[in-house]
């Protein structure tokens, strides 16, 4: 059953999975957990049972898909959104509600942040609507009952659950007014009549998905996209995901740690949108200013300090925990200098450059990315994110043959992981 290609097959045709992108131990464990629910069908008789049950498909997809979101990722994709709604509606003289799409919306956390947001910047509840869609009916159910853990808010600003959430036993639930502005549905982007008969949207979000295809179906998926959006709109992508629409036709509007693309390259005689930058984070009193430059692998030489190794350990994993909280909360700037901070006072550290490297990606420095990359991958070889970045910025610059030898790596690096989880 470890390597039956019938299942990599049916969940590429589904939801066009490409299984180099997750590596074969996450579909080959999904596959297993499905057939002991099934008292331990033979890869066989699972195979014909999966093809007779549309219930079971459902389920095996399900399985695969584990949702990793939480409201206000990506912060400034929802601050330049709230500005640019404005402009929009100024635009088109409040002539009509805006049209907003979140696709995959997942358990609903997107959705509801773009609600939140534009509420929070004064919009009115009927000038603008949410539409959210994701291909798993349970992720869509857990967002129409708008109950969420402590995980679904992270990061230093959660002002915005006092807001518009009230607490109860199971968790937090969102306030109606944030619910009745958002639509949700389940849908397949892959579907070739999806939302056929809807007009466009102003703004898209569809983020982290891209990276998950192989190049036929991101091309394939970008059209449809492309479709989706109003020829002056916007869409929003995920942080590893702006070469590949780069390479595609579309280009940044120019907002850092927006994650926003715009159609205007394409509409003959105009001009892309000038929007005023964003201010650079000020930074915080007590901390002493650290120059951003790349550093040469080679020569770096932790200080000798004289610390009690438990302190040192302590110091590196509340260093690391910070680096991965400004990342994820599109703080750059900050997130760089923790990781130098690092740099300057521990060893070397895969996981640092492997952040080095993300954020240079962000930044739009694809060859700094790249050798921050190889840098986490000579310190160690299998970083699963590592090897899976640096594979998107490689076939996005042509080369397909190191694109699929890096996405190997990470396929063999899962099914060992997979392997020890199980001892």
């Amino acid at each position: 059953m470890s390597s039956d290609q019938r299942f990599f097959d049916f969940l590429k045709e589904r939801i066009g999975l490409d299984v180099a992108s997750v590596g074969e131990a996450i579909i080959e464990r999904a596959v297993r957990q499905r057939s002991l629910a099934l008292d331990g069908l033979s890869a066989d008789a699972y195979w014909q049972h999966l093809q007779g049950s549309r219930d079971e498909q459902q389920a095996l997809i399900e399985a695969v898909i584990v949702p990793e979101t939480w409201f206000f990722r990506y912060p400034e994709s929802f601050a330049t959104l709230a500005r640019l709604a404005l402009a929009r509606l100024a635009e088109i003289k409040h002539l009509r509600a805006l049209r907003i799409l979140s696709l995959p919306c997942s358990t609903g956390e997107e959705p509801y942040s773009i609600a939140m947001a534009l509420l929070d910047a004064g919009l009115a509840p009927h000038q603008f609507k949410v539409q959210g869609m994701d291909v798993s009916p349970l992720s869509v159910e857990r967002a129409r009952r708008g109950v969420y853990g402590k995980n679904s808010f992270r990061g230093q600003d959660i002002g915005f659950r006092e807001r518009h959430f009230s607490a109860q036993d199971d968790g937090y639930r969102i306030a109606d007014r944030i619910r009745e502005q958002v639509f949700l549905q389940v849908g397949n982007l892959l579907d070739p009549q999806l939302l056929a008969n809807e007009p466009t949207y102003d703004f898209v979000f569809c983020r982290n998905l891209l990276i998950y295809f192989d190049q036929p179906t991101q091309k394939q998926v970008f059209e449809v996209l492309k479709g989706l959006t109003h020829v002056d709109g916007v869409l929003f992508i995920g942080p590893a995901e702006g070469s590949l629409l780069g390479r595609l036709g579309m280009r940044s509007i120019g907002v850092p740690q927006s994650f926003a693309f715009s159609r205007y390259a394409e509409v003959a005689g105009a001009s892309a949108p000038v929007f005023a930058p964003v201010p650079a984070p000020v930074p915080q009193r007590n901390a002493a200013p650290v120059v951003v430059k790349p550093r040469p692998f080679s020569a770096f030489a932790a200080p000798v300090v004289s610390i009690k190794p438990a302190l040192v350990q302590s110091d590196a994993v509340g260093l690391l925990g910070q680096i991965a909280t400004l990342a994820n909360e599109g703080k750059s700037l900050e997130a760089r200098a923790a990781c130098e901070r690092y740099l300057q006072s521990h060893p070397p550290s895969a996981q640092v450059f492997y952040w080095l490297g993300l954020l240079s990606d962000v930044a739009g420095s694809p060859l700094e990315a790249q050798s921050f990359y190889r840098k986490a991958l000579y310190l160690e070889p299998q970083h699963q994110q590592a090897l899976m970045h640096l594979a998107t910025l490689l076939e996005s610059q042509g080369d397909t043959a190191g694109a699929r030898r890096l996405q190997a790596r990470a396929a063999r690096s899962e099914r060992v992981s997979d392997s020890e989880r199980k001892r």
